[in-house]
């Protein structure tokens, strides 16, 4: 298992880096864009690793701290998640983010992120909530069209999506669209 690499990044070609050792091997990694950024050629650089092993072929994952390491490896336990979507998520949210989104049961803002559709957010917030023992509410996972359309008009209004799931949480179901999102204005009043 190659679990960290140092060395010098020598090249970098969209999302992959050449990484070359002391001993002078050079490694092909698979780099977020925060890693892209904050690191330029020729630059020493220090990176935890996740080696995928298939059939064909060997593929290495960089990642800047054993924290996303950590958060990349839990997302691969999900059904229907794997490396290529796990290190989407990671290099397009911080890990914070995500957590912080598992919490709160908030698919929306991992639907947010390219290639990741609101099964697949719903299936990464209900199977790692239950591996980090957090509490989920299934009807705030389930939400009707009505009211993702309220949700995203109160977002619009300028509303944090938090705080506009728990106005909605409020307002009786049975009320139209346009009633709803008075309700929700006149609570926050």
């Amino acid at each position: 298992m190659i679990a960290k690499i140092k060395g010098k990044l020598k090249e970098i070609n969209a999302n992959l880096g050449l990484i070359e050792t002391v001993s002078g091997l050079s490694y092909e990694v698979f780099l977020t864009p925060a890693i892209i950024s904050e690191n330029a050629v020729e630059q020493d650089l220090e990176i935890y690793t996740y080696l995928q092993v298939r059939e064909d072929e060997w593929r290495l994952y960089g990642f800047q701290t054993k924290k996303e390491l950590k958060l990349f490896k839990l997302l691969l336990t999900v059904s229907g998640v794997g490396p290529k979507t796990a290190f989407t998520v990671i290099s397009f949210t911080n890990s914070e983010e995500i957590i912080d989104s598992i919490k709160k049961n908030d698919f929306s803002s991992l639907q947010k992120i390219p290639g990741l559709g609101k099964k697949t957010a719903m299936k990464i917030i209900v199977e790692i909530a239950q591996k980090l023992k957090t509490e989920i509410e299934l009807d705030k996972l389930f939400v009707s069209e009505e009211d993702k359309t309220a949700l995203d008009a109160l977002v619009a209004l300028g509303y944090k999506t938090s705080e506009a799931r728990e106005l909605l949480a409020k307002i009786p179901q049975n009320l139209p669209l346009e009633e709803k999102i008075k309700q929700a204005l006149k609570y926050k009043a």
